[in-house]
């Protein structure tokens, strides 16, 4: 997926100016693809000149004119495209994988070090995660289609981070255990 795939999944709802989408961007598609402010920019200009989005100038007193970024139909139509083409599983890659599979050239406390503060930070996001899901999808069953396709999509998220964390406790528990046996 390119990053103007990602914007126009955040923009396609509604129109908005560079830095609401950056502000949007983040708390929502941006929990499963990065992106700087600049970048964001950069692709903006990129897909204003290809026709995908058109942005309104609004001027403002006090402060620099404000842009308005809206879905053109041509960049509707491109975005339907490209959701109906196949795409493959996206690779994984991963530092902390590769340190554990050579951990066992360092002592051991320095992977456990490392592993506990992954699992912190997959347990920060996951409980984000079930923040968004208590606050937005507590009735799933109730919810409109387009809500219902955003849910699937934070329930994938659930899994990775709820995965992350048992995996982080498991190899820390491995470590424990091969430190023991060491003894």
């Amino acid at each position: 997926m390119a990053l103007a795939h990602a914007l126009i999944a955040s923009l396609i709802e509604e129109p908005c100016s560079g830095y609401d989408l950056s502000k949007r961007f983040g708390g929502s598609v941006g929990f499963f693809w990065n992106a700087s402010q600049q970048q964001i920019y950069r692709e903006l200009t990129k897909l204003e000149a290809q026709n995908w989005i058109s942005a309104e100038v609004i001027p403002q007193q006090s402060r620099p004119d404000k842009k308005l970024f809206r879905v053109t139909e041509f960049g509707r139509k491109q975005f339907i495209e490209w959701i109906t083409e196949p795409c493959e599983p996206t690779d994984l890659r991963d530092d902390l994988l590769v340190k554990v599979f050579r951990g066992y050239l360092v002592p051991r406390h320095i992977l456990r070090e490392e592993l506990q503060r992954h699992r912190a930070t997959h347990l920060n996001k996951l409980s984000v995660y079930r923040d968004i899901e208590q606050q937005y999808f507590s009735e799933s069953q109730q919810l409109a289609v387009k809500d219902q396709f955003v849910y699937m999509t934070l329930r994938r998220g659930l899994r990775l981070e709820t995965d992350a964390v048992a995996w982080c406790d498991e190899a820390i528990e491995l470590l424990r255990q091969l430190e023991v046996d060491q003894e």
